[in-house]
């Protein structure tokens, strides 16, 4: 995409998956947008679909903290009799459907893709341009074994988007970003974690071990990593937002001066160097 002289360059976000992690997202958009950073298109895969879609929808920062605060997993899906899954996820399009200011892609003030994967081609879905914003992000969170498959308009059966695009780059960079920044809430995977307890617990943990394994190549293929620290926080504690919007943060603010080096080079015409990781500062357990 083109530009002109006087604008900059195009600045997007590719928000990976996580669950309750990726309330840490919100953290980090507060960061870049108290210093000012444009963002001019978002990339989002299972929870980063969800802020992604309800910032480019346009939430406020305050708006999706209080969003944050409040979200349980009762929100997104109820029990089914299915044998395809344990819930149904029709909830979580209720959900966001009634909160989005925006609901369709081609009203948004923010060019957004989110991702699903098609459980029979294995193949990357991304739902863009037109649609039904709440249905992608339904589709693109689909956690397989815990919530039924969603079918789309075409047939085709989607699950999370994490099972191929955990980081999404590559979509985000085809929105027209011009300087990508991947915000990872899985670098640090279940590294301070315990056995899981639960049913959903042992699905999330198995889920983010497959992810872990195939974001590195995807995160360096951004300009600039951002990775908060919430190892020591399972991914279905969403009742420790607080501490994952800190993350978030902190990591947001370190990132500040790499991103405006970008900018500059960028502005310049200069090659962007290779992808840099910013964690946040938060102390972790040993």
């Amino acid at each position: 995409m083109s530009r002109t002289e006087n604008s900059h360059p195009r600045i997007g976000l590719a928000l990976s998956g996580g669950a309750a992690r990726g309330i840490a997202h919100v953290g980090v958009l507060r960061a870049l947008t108290e210093h000012n950073i444009p963002i001019d298109c978002i990339g989002g895969t299972s929870a980063g679909a969800l802020v992604g879609a309800a910032f480019a929808s346009g939430m406020t920062v305050a708006d999706l903290k209080e969003l944050g605060h409040s979200l349980r997993w009762r929100n997104f899906g109820r029990l089914t009799v299915s044998r395809r899954g344990i819930q149904s996820s029709e909830r979580m399009e209720e959900f966001l459907r009634a909160r989005l200011p925006l609901k369709r892609f081609e009203d948004l003030r923010i060019p957004f893709a989110a991702v699903a994967t098609d459980l029979h081609s294995g193949e990357a879905v991304v739902m863009r341009d037109r649609g039904d914003l709440a249905f992608a992000v339904r589709a693109s969170c689909a956690i397989p074994g815990w919530y039924v498959p969603v079918t789309d308009a075409q047939g085709r059966e989607l699950v999370d988007g994490g099972l191929v695009a955990v980081v999404p780059v590559k979509v985000t960079r085809e929105l027209g970003a011009e300087i990508v920044i991947a915000v990872d809430v899985n670098s640090e995977g279940a590294k301070f974690l315990g056995t899981p307890q639960s049913i959903i617990g042992i699905i999330l943990q198995s889920m983010m071990v497959v992810q872990r394994m195939v974001s590195a190549p995807q995160v360096r293929e951004a300009d600039l990593a951002i990775r908060p620290r919430v190892g020591h926080i399972r991914w279905d504690e969403m009742s420790r937002a607080a501490e994952l919007l800190a993350a978030g943060y902190e990591a947001g603010v370190a990132a500040i001066p790499a991103i405006r080096s970008l900018l500059a080079a960028a502005t310049n015409g200069k090659p962007l160097a290779d992808a840099t990781e910013i964690h946040s500062s938060t102390e972790q357990p040993e």
